[in-house]
C-alpha cells in the first residue's frame, strides 16, 4: 500500500497543503518547528482517524480554526481508494473526527514517545502490544474496549462492597474476554519476537534480544485460571475498590543479552531497540493485512552512530513506503528528498 497524494486544510501549522509523495523512502528535512512531525501526524490521522501525539482533538486544527480536513488517495494493486477525515467542533463544544477509513490501511509510527516502551511503566508496554495486536487482528480493539467496560463495571461493584455471589458473573465475563485478549497478545508477541530476532542484529544490535508476555496467570490458557486468580485477590480488591488481576495489569519482559533492557540497557541501546520493535512490526502486519503498512519515522536516526544509521537506512529501503524526518540534510540513495518549511513542502 502507498499514499498517492494527500491534501490538508487547516491542520496544525498547515493552512493548506497538497502533497504527492514518492514510493519507497520520502526524506523530510528542515529546521525544527516547521511542520515535519505535523505532516507525519496528518498521515496517521488520515489513515487511522487517530493522532499518535495527543488524544485532544482540539489540538489538531490550526489556531482558531473550527474544522480541519484531511483527504488523500491510497494505492495498491487492486486499485485506488479515496479517504477523507474531518475534525470538527460541534455545538456541544466537543471535537469529533468523522469520515470513513480503509479496512486494509495500516500505519506504523516511530517517535520519541516510543522510548517509554523501554524506560516507562507497564502501561506504555501494554499500549504498544495492543496497538500491534490491533493491526494484526481486527477483533482486538473491540475486545479491548469491551474488556475495559467490564473492568469499570466490576470496579463499581467492588466499591459498593458487593458479595461474592454478585461478583461471580462479572468474574466469568471478565475472564472470558480477558483470556481472548491475552491469547491475541501472546500471538502478537510471538510474531514480533520472530522478526525482532532478525531486525535487531541487522540494525547493529550486538546482544541477543528476547521479548516475552508476562501475566499473573503464567502460561495458562483457560478462563478458569483467571477466575481463580480473581477469587484469590477478592479480599484485597474489595479493600481497594479496584480489579487487580487481568490483562490490564500484565506487562512485557524485554531482555538484551539475558538482562532486563529496561533497567540495564544504555540510552543508545534502548533507542535502537525501540526502533527495531517498530520495524519488526512491518512483516507480520503485511502478512496479516494482505498489504504493506506505511512506515512513519520521526527523527529516527538521531543519537545513532554512522554505521547504525546506514544499517537502519538499508533496512527501511525494503519497506514499501516510508516517511522519515530529519532536522539535517541526509544523503539516502533511492530516497526522494523534501524540504519542509513554514507549513509548506518542496522537493529538495
Amino acid at each position: 500500500m502507498q499514499i498517492g497524494c494527500v491534501q490538508l486544510l487547516e491542520f496544525r501549522n498547515y493552512r493548506t497543503l497538497s502533497y504527492r509523495p514518492e514510493a519507497r523512502v520520502n526524506l523530510l528535512t528542515g529546521r525544527n518547528a516547521q511542520g515535519k512531525t505535523n505532516l507525519l501526524e496528518a498521515l496517521a490521522v488520515l489513515l487511522t482517524g487517530r493522532s499518535f501525539r495527543t488524544t485532544r482533538l482540539a489540538e489538531l486544527p490550526r489556531w482558531d480554526a473550527e474544522v480541519a480536513v484531511l483527504s488523500g488517495e491510497l494505492q495498491r494493486l487492486e486499485g485506488t481508494r479515496t479517504i477523507r477525515r474531518t475534525i470538527q467542533k460541534h455545538e456541544s463544544g466537543a471535537w469529533k473526527v468523522s469520515g470513513e477509513g480503509c479496512s486494509w490501511a495500516r500505519v506504523i509510527v516511530f517517535g520519541w514517545q516510543d522510548l517509554a516502551i523501554l524506560n516507562g511503566g507497564p502501561a506504555a508496554r501494554r499500549a504498544f502490544i495492543d496497538g500491534f495486536a490491533a493491526r494484526l487482528y481486527p477483533s482486538h480493539l473491540p475486545g479491548l474496549l469491551r474488556y475495559r467496560r467490564l473492568v469499570e463495571q466490576r470496579n463499581r461493584l467492588l466499591q459498593s462492597r458487593a458479595t461474592g455471589d454478585r461478583l461471580a458473573p462479572w468474574d466469568e465475563q471478565l475472564a472470558t474476554v480477558g483470556m481472548e485478549m491475552i491469547d491475541r497478545r501472546r500471538r502478537a508477541v510471538a510474531a514480533l519476537q520472530t522478526e525482532l530476532a532478525r531486525v535487531f542484529p541487522a540494525l547493529g544490535g550486538d546482544a541477543k534480544v528476547q521479548i516475552g508476555y508476562r501475566s499473573v496467570i503464567g502460561e495458562a490458557t483457560e478462563p478458569l485460571a483467571l477466575v481463580a486468580a480473581l477469587e484469590r485477590m477478592r479480599p484485597v480488591e474489595l479493600r481497594r475498590g479496584q480489579t487487580l488481576v487481568g490483562p490490564h495489569r500484565d506487562d512485557l519482559a524485554i531482555e538484551l543479552g539475558g538482562v532486563d533492557a529496561r533497567a540495564f540497557g544504555s540510552r543508545g541501546q534502548q533507542r535502537l531497540l525501540a526502533l527495531a520493535l517498530r520495524i519488526a512490526e512491518v512483516l507480520p502486519v503485511t502478512e496479516a493485512a494482505g498489504t504493506a503498512p506505511v512506515l512513519l519515522l520521526d527523527d529516527a536516526l538521531s543519537e545513532l552512530d554512522p554505521v547504525v544509521r546506514d544499517n537502519v537506512l538499508r533496512e527501511i529501503l525494503t519497506v514499501e513506503q516510508v516517511f522519515l524526518t530529519s532536522p539535517e540534510p541526509l544523503q539516502v540513495s533511492g530516497a526522494a528528498g523534501w524540504v519542509v518549511e513554514g507549513g509548506g513542502i518542496a522537493a529538495a
